[in-house]
């Protein structure tokens, strides 16, 4: 009831001070962050007493105030706090680096592999397949010869695949959980989204190849350009990590605001050397983690999990914010079964997968469901398709953003229950468990 108290008290004020930021007296932007901080924390406490993760609370929060909802949040406020998102991303992508050390790799990296091309080949065949079958209620291809609709349900298949590193490592936050079936769950998802820019610019080059965009639309993307956002990003991750192992070792000092600074930097430098944030940070973190003595890596890792916790909140609010409600009411006749044929193949793929490589009966069972939360680089790639085909695409797009919608808020709350059921979860006070399962 407090909590609620504190809410209705938030939007009055809101209702009264956001009208001065209209008339051009400013700090618009930092009263909306400052709302977010508040409101969806209040919002995601409210969903951890109804034992739902906070993560959902925080996606709710933004629905809920977020332009689709009672529009507290404006569309321009989502474009001024786009920084928060990126600085969000930076520290996700860099923590979650830091948490692969090179002889788990060695060890599990194969298990990883095995799931990750399984679970991928299922997804990435029940979609486009469940796409071409409805192909006449499908708006973008509708109307379309069998090859050129083959073509674009194998382009939206492609990003599809896609998991979110950002849902995993939060959830894995909040929960401490640390067991197999958390950091196999972890593995499979950084490992992805190297795979679906690979896969995505394979699939792109073959679709422009056969069905030719109109002339003048999409000059801008190039297999190029979709090429170095990889390689680049491994090498400026590199460096960077290589920089911040050296703090570490000569330095040592005042790493709360180092941290800050570091994903600050990092994001900034991605930017303006056009490559992949996420997987730059993600490369960062895991050369300096390496480099790094074990205690001087996990302190740093430490202060940034402190400075990022608010920037968290606000950044799953403005993801809950920006989801299209909208679209999902007016095509969820057509977002059910595709959201329905991913997670059978999610769940067929990666307990295969796990099969194969000879995992544990928990990894067998639960690691797919990690798998179902969808991240921001799906929407980077349908908007890249959406610039080459501007009305097939937006219309993709749309859709895309529906079924994100649904993923995304299904995804934690999956998760948390396979986590729940495989003996992960830190008990109430207690220390984060390491449970393993017998292996089979």
């Amino acid at each position: 009831m407090r909590r609620l108290i504190i809410l209705a008290l938030l939007l009055a004020g809101m209702g009264l001070i956001l009208p001065l930021g209209a008339r051009g007296h400013g700090g618009q932007w930092l009263l909306t962050f400052g709302f977010l901080v508040v409101a969806a924390d209040a919002v995601g406490r409210l969903a951890t007493g109804f034992r739902i993760p906070t993560i959902v609370g925080f996606l709710a929060a933004g629905v809920v105030f977020g332009p689709s909802g009672l529009g507290t949040i404006s569309a321009d406020a989502l474009r001024q706090l786009a920084p928060v998102s990126s600085l969000a991303i930076a520290l996700i992508a860099f923590l979650a680096g830091a948490e692969l050390r090179w002889s788990e790799l060695r060890s599990r990296g194969i298990l990883i592999l095995k799931i990750l091309a399984s679970e991928m080949s299922f997804t990435f065949v029940a979609v486009a397949g469940t796409l071409f079958l409805l192909r006449s209620r499908v708006p973008f291809l509708a109307g379309t010869d069998d090859i050129t609709a083959a073509l674009f349900s194998l382009m939206f298949a492609a990003i599809a695949v896609v998991h979110s590193p950002a849902v995993t490592m939060a959830l894995l936050s909040e929960t401490k959980a640390r067991g197999p079936v958390a950091r196999t769950t972890l593995g499979v998802v950084l490992l992805s989204d190297v795979a679906v820019i690979l896969l995505f610019s394979a699939v792109l080059a073959l679709l422009r190849a056969l069905s030719p965009p109109a002339e003048g639309a999409g000059n801008g993307v190039s297999m190029l350009g979709l090429l170095w956002e990889i390689g680049g990003a491994v090498i400026v991750g590199s460096v960077l990590g290589a920089v911040v192992a050296l703090y570490l070792r000569w330095v040592r000092r005042e790493l709360f605001l180092f941290a800050i600074l570091v994903a600050f930097f990092g994001a900034e430098v991605a930017r303006l050397t056009h490559v992949e944030t996420l997987l730059a940070m993600l490369t960062a973190g895991f050369v300096a983690e390496n480099l790094s003595p074990h205690e001087l890596g996990e302190a740093l890792r430490h202060a940034m999990e402190r400075s990022a916790a608010p920037v968290f909140v606000v950044f799953f609010a403005l993801a809950g914010a920006a989801l299209e409600i909208s679209a999902l009411r007016t095509l969820w006749l057509l977002v059910m079964p595709i959201v329905i044929a991913r997670l059978v193949a999610l769940w067929a793929g990666a307990s295969l997968g796990a099969r194969w490589a000879g995992a544990t009966v928990d990894e067998r069972r639960y690691v797919w469901m990690g798998l179902v939360s969808q991240a921001g680089v799906a929407i980077g790639l349908v908007t890249i398709v959406a610039e080459v085909y501007p009305t097939r695409g937006s219309e993709m797009r749309t859709l895309f953003l529906a079924v994100l919608a649904v993923n995304q808020t299904l995804g934690p709350i999956i998760f948390r229950l396979a986590l729940s059921r495989s003996g992960e979860l830190s008990p109430p006070g207690g220390a984060p468990s390491d449970a393993a399962s017998a292996p089979a």
